[in-house]
């Protein structure tokens, strides 16, 4: 891991993501655009859609939806999972709703994690190395299209012929890409490929989250991962991270020492407990931010000190109770 003083890459300035998925718990699809709209309102910078079977609304339709209901928050997938979608479709519908948007998409993408969602819908999962090289292609035929390029690509998984992408996008020379990772192998091809990377903590075959990459450590680890791979290109690459806990407080020690003795208990479930750590650890984490708002501030001044991520998401859940730190970094 690279000392951070051997670092000399440049501070991208702060930006800002909420989301949402329209489920029941956030009041349904029909208060899905409310929600985008007041993250909108509130200052956020954008506004991502996840890509489920489950309980939410349909990404693409849905950011179709907020391309006409919203004038300034940019939109996002947070993250597509490739296996659902061949990229050629995938292309088209994305550069429709960039057009519609005026420019304002995001297209996020990934493997895909959830094996479950593939088996109930009758989708092969495949392996893990089979998803990675399955993704490594359908980005190379989404730069072409969505440049609105002729492509032919020929592919382990994709065949295309002579497919000249339309419409043309309102960006250029394409809408940004996005692409989420935690293991080594997609850290790998995301320094490759995207515009955005979403520096993730790896999950197990479960879904849970593996409590030993939230340290700052971990997370320096993945970042000199990218780094290593992307060269010369890192300092054009923004890196996005979400915080998986924002919590408001005036004794942020004890406020911590709380969230150990949760971790003990076994809440969240949705949390593996992989290792030991400490309230600094807790502290230090880039993932969870407890304290005032001017803490709460200076910890993801610090954050993004050491390894350079400047692209801050939220749940939907912790949108309002972060709104308040926007203001105190939005210059910087």
């Amino acid at each position: 891991m690279l000392d951070p003083a051997t670092r000399t890459s440049r501070l991208r300035r702060f930006r800002f993501g909420a989301g949402g998925e329209g489920n029941k718990d956030e009041g349904g699809a029909r208060n899905f655009i409310r929600l985008a709209q007041h993250a909108e309102d509130l200052g956020y910078d954008t506004f991502a859609v996840p890509d489920h079977l489950g309980n939410q609304v349909g990404p693409l339709a849905a950011l179709g939806a907020l391309s006409q209901a919203t004038s300034s928050i940019r939109l996002a997938t947070s993250v597509l999972a490739n296996g659902f979608r061949h990229p050629a479709i995938l292309a088209k519908e994305a550069t429709t709703i960039d057009v519609l948007s005026r420019g304002r998409l995001e297209l996020g993408i990934g493997a895909g994690w959830l094996k479950d969602e593939f088996r109930q819908a009758g989708i092969d999962f495949g392996t893990p190395g089979e998803r990675i090289r399955r993704l490594d292609e359908a980005l190379t035929v989404l730069d072409g299209l969505l440049r609105g390029e002729t492509v032919d690509f020929a592919g382990e998984f994709y065949r295309i012929s002579g497919l000249q992408g339309s419409p043309r996008p309102r960006q250029g020379p394409r809408p940004p890409i996005a692409v989420g990772g935690g293991g080594p192998r997609m850290l790998a091809l995301a320094a490759r490929h995207a515009d955005i990377i979403s520096v993730a903590t790896r999950s197990t075959p479960d879904g849970k989250l593996r409590l030993s990459d939230m340290t700052i450590e971990s997370t320096l680890e993945r970042v000199d991962r990218i780094r290593e791979v992307a060269g010369e290109r890192f300092d054009e690459i923004e890196l996005n991270w979400t915080i998986a806990a924002v919590v408001p407080t005036d004794d942020r020690v004890a406020a911590a020492e709380l969230a150990l003795k949760a971790l003990d208990s076994g809440y969240p479930p949705t949390i593996e407990r992989d290792a030991e750590l400490t309230v600094d650890d807790l502290l230090a984490s880039p993932y969870l931010a407890f304290g005032t708002v001017k803490e709460i501030a200076e910890h993801i001044r610090e954050v993004r000190r050491r390894t350079t991520m400047s692209y801050v998401g939220v749940f939907p859940t912790q949108m309002d109770a972060f709104a308040p730190v926007i203001p105190l970094l939005r210059e910087e």
